[in-house]
């Protein structure tokens, strides 16, 4: 486990909100975006990740979603539009003037990773973990697991689901309001503009994750895809080595 201090960098977004980076190692830009809940330290810098990459020659950018980590959280629902994260990423890189990269996305950041190779994004490679087909193109109610955790706190019976989401969420120091917030901005990304995607890319899920859908659809559906499965669950696969492993070996391959 690498658990070294990063301290984290800040920008204004498109609408002014505050959000917060870390970097780690020099080289190639990699743009690593972390899951619900989550943050850039806990998804890729506890565990090793961030570390391995940028052992391999990248200079390794994780920012802190909105309403996550060093991040702002506001309350007021008008700073959570539809998509605002694809938005909130093309600020960023905007902001470190990024023209040769490549992007990684685990569970909602491969999702935000999605939006923004839809919307125009045209990294070198890019790597989807921890989601599926269905997660990408039918977001409707996908975050009904997460909203009845968020809205009945401290009622769940001890070690059941709800009551280790609810005890991550008191060790990343989620704001209930602003993840709540994040939940109203999936936007679908239709089957059609998936096969547009042209992208070198790999799905990367653990071989017992199946919270998003498929990743071999996924990946069967894009222009250029491959997938590999690697130990774990949805919630489990971040952590193990081998993750790290199969992002190294396919952007320096």
């Amino acid at each position: 486990m690498a658990n070294s201090l990063i301290e984290p960098q800040y920008f204004e977004s498109f609408d002014g909100t505050h959000l917060a980076w870390r970097e780690t190692g020099t080289g190639r830009p990699i743009v690593m975006i972390h899951g619900f809940f989550s943050d850039a330290t806990v998804n890729w810098i506890k565990y090793g990740h961030a570390a391995k990459v940028a052992a391999a020659g990248f200079r390794v950018i994780m920012p802190d979603l909105r309403a996550h980590g060093s991040s702002a959280k506001p309350h007021d629902a008008a700073a959570y539009p539809p998509d605002v994260l694809m938005r909130d990423g093309f600020a960023l890189i905007e902001h470190l003037g990024l023209t040769d990269y490549d992007l990684v996305g685990y569970s909602l950041g491969g999702r935000t990773a999605v939006r923004m190779l839809a919307n125009g994004a045209t990294p070198r490679r890019a790597v989807l973990s921890g989601m599926g087909y269905q997660g990408i193109t039918s977001t409707e109610g996908r975050g009904g697991y997460f909203r009845t955790v968020l809205t009945n706190l401290g009622s769940f019976p001890r070690g059941s689901s709800e009551w280790m989401t609810e005890a991550f969420l008191k060790t990343t120091g989620g704001d209930p309001v602003a993840l709540l917030h994040i939940l109203d901005t999936f936007v679908d990304t239709p089957h059609d503009v998936l096969a547009e995607i042209a992208t070198l890319t790999l799905v990367v899920n653990g071989a017992d994750d199946n919270d998003n859908g498929s990743g071999a659809g996924l990946a069967a559906v894009l222009r250029d895809a491959t997938f590999r499965a690697v130990p774990g669950n949805h919630m489990s696969a971040v952590l193990k080595p081998e993750l790290g492993d199969a992002i190294v070996a396919f952007v320096t391959a």
